[in-house]
């Protein structure tokens, strides 16, 4: 079973698996690299990826697209506020605030959350890869934002489970990116680090990384980002200035009609791309709304000049990553950009002019994330097999193989870093020996916001005025995954939240989650320690494990002498070593007689005496010291995350799941039947007017073609919209017509050829057993008489069948089926094959060299009695033996009697 890896875009979708040969972007139903993320609610089923974008024209308002921007985020969040506008769908506030969606789904209005929606779009890229793959699909690999938030992040691993996945990591898409660059570089330098920008422009998002790069090593330094800067801002910019456009020349309102935008904004991307590669583009749209047909043109010049206010907002994260990074423009060694909307040449020029370099690209805009995700899901999985392998986030150690490196370079084309790395991982998961010489290679992943707990403080504080602590656990930057322990000092039940130490970037709530820890137990100790666990896992997800409380207390421990010990030991070593079970079990028995001795021996005053008699030591070596002992017990420990899905509501998200997979696909197996009715109409009718013609008489032509008319009339009539029962009770009424019709048709299409075959085994027996062929010799006259009359049978059984199959009319019931004449054949040839093939019988035994010469004397019969070999009896019994002349053939054994004379005489 293959592992997968999940690139999900605002806009699209990349699924990459990694199979024995590398990493390959998978192809959906339309061979198609790229999966629309879009969910189209139809009267009878959805429609979801490359479905759902075709339908999504005719059925706009309940096409749910731009997935991305909707999970994990109040309602009331501004840029949640700004998208909604352009969104063709309803959106509303749910009870908790956040938002709900609502199309009309099975003929009546449902409402979804985004997490469901999300795990639909996770349910067809699954079946895209397990239709590639022939195998299930469980184990993958996510690609996220960097600036995902916790909630968000707790939703995305929420849809993954409706779908039926089970993700082993949320990763970073630059991390992925960096990843990919990383092991296609060769000539990383060992001392100083090599510093690199990745720029990832998509379609809703901008996200800047810079890592530092060493023979062997990967930090990635910082992370930037702007939520709101993508492809889609500009293809806006260009919507609203040909919707302001039309509205003056044309008189048409594009805002009030949902499908013409759609259908503008379409128009729009695609001219985006093109003024990407040319100076000036047009624009035409047909019968764009009111039956209008618009036109419109655009220089470059004027594009980038409507979108300034966008490219200003470019530098920002670029600034701010090297800020973080603490470093200077200069130390920028390249420039790597990726993402959908890296191609606009204004954004480039941007980049050239921040970083004083050419951006470069070695890699696929597209889909570097989601092979880095497939290539992340293969290092975790444990479906692949590795040998010396250690994968540890916070310091990832990586096995690289040296010499095969510049193997793979030079047969694999520089442009597929992910593939190289992906090969070489599969290597390293192979379960055979690989004699390579290999290093290993760091990686630091980092967390790019700071997490802290916050509680409240000691009871007389609360009681005046309540002072609340708050302590910084995971600072920005933090290594992931990490585990760190708080020591609190409690007594009793109270609470900690979990929350975001600066919220300046995030636009959400600071406050995670809360966890109460208690009820305690009771105590025993005045001053009890209270650690707790925090965790900060593979999925940048931070949550309280587990509280301890720590108690001591003072208890007698008895305290054995070392040399007591060591006398037992050394009685035991002299002993002489004894391989029997017995003296096994009686040294274990003497070892822990001596054990015991030891420990109940004590020593006075703490001062052990001296003696050489063991009695001595063994009444001596024994104290009662107090020592203090730490006592730890659990406390419970609840968790309240704000804004997640309870586990109950999550169950009933994979039921309906389950249950509109289930309705998908029986309409999809009523569509093949109706389908097939549909087919079978049209194939018949043309076939009756051509091939079957000669085959079925006017009346039943008539009658047939009428019912074939009757059928397409009620398919795009009545039969509309039926059940999948009722269009295969119509198919196999039409059958009953036509397949008589079409089995006349085969019989005379097989029976020249199998008539044909038959004779021919009849000739051949036939002429063989007529032979006078010395190598039918040995075959006696009546079994070739007992062939022949079969022979004679079955052509007279032929000649008749055949001529009363040709005084019928070919639209007449065949009496000569194909099927008859094959087991005709089959039965002559089971006759008459045994006899006509029998072997020839074995030459008698010649005594050309004989092991011993025939004596009359009495005297070679003891000779061949005490030589097996020597005898062509085996039993010694030479009057057993065949004569060379009797005519019958040999015994077995006389081959072995020619193959042991040679071994016989050499003996001699």
């Amino acid at each position: 079973m293959s592992v997968v890896g999940f690139d999900f875009g605002n806009e699209s979708c990349i699924v990459a698996v990694a199979r024995q040969r590398g990493i390959d972007v998978v192809l959906n139903d339309e061979s198609k690299r790229e999966t629309p993320a879009i969910v189209c609610f139809g009267e009878k089923q959805r429609f979801i990826g490359t479905a759902g974008a075709a339908s999504s024209m005719m059925n706009p308002k309940n096409s749910i697209s731009q997935i991305k921007r909707l999970i994990g985020r109040h309602f009331s969040d501004p840029e949640l506020q700004r998208d909604i506008k352009s969104l063709p769908f309803n959106v509303t506030e749910g009870p908790d605030g956040y938002p709900l969606i609502h199309a009309r789904y099975l003929g009546e209005m449902r409402t979804f959350t985004p997490t469901q929606v999300l795990g639909m779009v996770f349910s067809n890229l699954k079946s895209i890869a397990e239709q590639n793959l022939k195998a299930a699909v469980v184990d993958c690999c996510i690609g996220i934002p960097v600036y995902f938030t916790e909630l968000q992040r707790r939703a995305v691993l929420d849809a993954a489970t409706i779908a039926g996945l089970h993700p082993l990591r949320l990763i970073h898409e630059t991390t992925a990116t960096a990843l990919a660059y990383g092991i296609y570089k060769t000539d990383l330098p060992e001392n100083d680090q090599l510093n690199v920008a990745f720029v990832d422009i998509g379609h809703a998002s901008m996200q800047v990384c810079i890592a530092g790069f060493k023979k062997g090593q990967l930090k990635i330094l910082a992370h930037s980002f702007d939520r709101s800067l993508g492809g889609r801002d500009f293809d806006e910019v260009l919507f609203h200035h040909f919707s302001a456009k039309f509205k003056e020349e044309y008189k048409i309102d594009v805002s009030q009609n949902a499908r013409a935008c759609l259908r503008l904004r379409a128009a729009c991307e695609k001219l985006k791309k093109v003024l990407s590669a040319n100076p000036e583009a047009p624009l035409n749209i047909e019968c764009l709304m009111d039956e209008k047909d618009v036109r419109g043109f655009i220089k470059r010049e004027e594009f980038e000049q409507i979108s300034a206010p966008i490219l200003q907002h470019v530098k920002a994260p670029l600034e701010k990553a090297l800020a973080d990074a603490g470093l200077a423009v200069g130390d920028v060694h390249m420039v790597e950009v990726v993402g959908s909307a890296s191609r606009i040449p204004s954004i480039l020029k941007i980049l050239t002019d921040f970083f004083g370099k050419e951006p470069r690209r070695t890699m696929n805009a597209s889909e570097c994330v989601g092979r880095g995700c497939a290539l992340q899901c293969a290092i975790l999985s444990p479906t692949f097999k590795v040998r010396e392998f250690q994968v540890i986030f916070a310091t990832c150690y990586y096995l690289l193989l040296g010499p095969l490196l510049h193997f793979i370079f030079s047969i694999v084309d520089a442009a597929c870093p992910t593939v190289i790395f992906c090969v070489l991982l599969l290597f390293l998961y192979s379960k055979h020996s690989l004699p390579l010489n290999l290093y290993k290679w760091k990686v630091n992943e980092s967390f790019p916001f700071p997490i802290s707990l916050s509680w409240k403080g000691s009871v007389p504080d609360a009681q005046n005025g309540g002072a609340e602590q708050e302590q910084l656990v995971f600072p920005k930057g933090n290594p992931i995954p990490s585990v760190k322990a708080v020591t609190f000092h409690k007594t009793s039940t109270f609470s900690v939240d979990v929350q975001y130490s600066d919220v300046s970037d995030l636009q959400a709530p600071a406050k995670i989650s809360t966890y109460t820890i208690g009820p305690f137990p009771t105590l025993r100790s005045e001053k009890p320690k209270l650690k707790v666990k925090v965790r900060l896992n593979l999925h940048g997800i931070v949550s309280v494990d587990s509280a301890t409380l720590m108690e001591e207390e003072e208890v007698e421990v008895p305290v054995s002498k070392e040399p007591a010990k060591e006398d037992a030991k050394m009685e035991t070593d002299e002993k002489p070593n004894d391989t029997s079970a017995p003296g096994a079990n009686e040294t274990d028995v003497n070892m822990q007689d001596a054990k015991g001795a030891a420990e109940a021996a004590g020593v006075e005053n703490g001062v052990p005496q001296s003696g050489d008699k063991p009695v001595q030591m063994e009444t001596d070596t024994k104290v009662e010291a107090p020592k203090k002992k730490v006592k730890k017990t659990n406390v419970p420990v609840a968790e309240l995350v704000y804004g997640a899905m309870l586990s109950g509501d999550l169950q009933k998200a994979v039921e309906k799941e389950f249950e509109m997979a289930l309705q998908d696909r029986v309409m999809e197996e009523t569509k093949d039947k109706k389908n097939a009715v549909e087919a079978y109409v049209y194939d018949m009718r043309n076939k009756l007017c051509d091939k079957y013609h000669d085959f079925v008489t006017s009346s039943d032509k008539e009658e047939l073609m009428a019912k074939l008319q009757e059928t397409e009339d009620w398919l795009y009539e009545d039969g509309e919209d039926e059940t999948k029962g009722v269009y295969i009770a119509k198919l196999e009424e039409l059958k009953k017509q036509g397949d008589p019709i079409e089995e006349r048709y085969k019989e005379y299409s097989e029976r020249g050829t199998i008539v044909d075959q038959l004779a021919y085994c009849i000739n051949s027996y036939r002429e063989a057993a007529m032979s006078n062929d010395t190598k039918f010799d040995h075959i006696e006259l009546a079994e070739k008489q007992n062939v022949l009359n079969e022979c004679v049978e079955a052509e007279a059984w032929l000649r008749e069948k055949k001529q009363q199959q040709d005084q019928l009319p070919k639209y007449a019931t065949p009496v000569l089926l194909s099927a008859d004449v094959r087991k005709k054949a089959e039965a002559l040839d089971r006759f008459c094959r045994p006899i006509m093939m029998k072997p020839k019988p074995a030459k008698p035994a010649t005594p050309e060299a004989p092991a011993t010469p025939p004596h009359p004397g009495s005297e070679a019969q003891p000779q061949g009695a005490n030589s097996p070999k020597a005898s062509p009896n085996r039993n010694g019994d030479p009057s057993e033996n065949v004569p060379a002349g009797s005519g019958e053939a040999p015994p077995a054994s006389a081959e072995p009697m020619e193959t042991d004379k040679p071994e016989t005489t050499s003996a001699a």
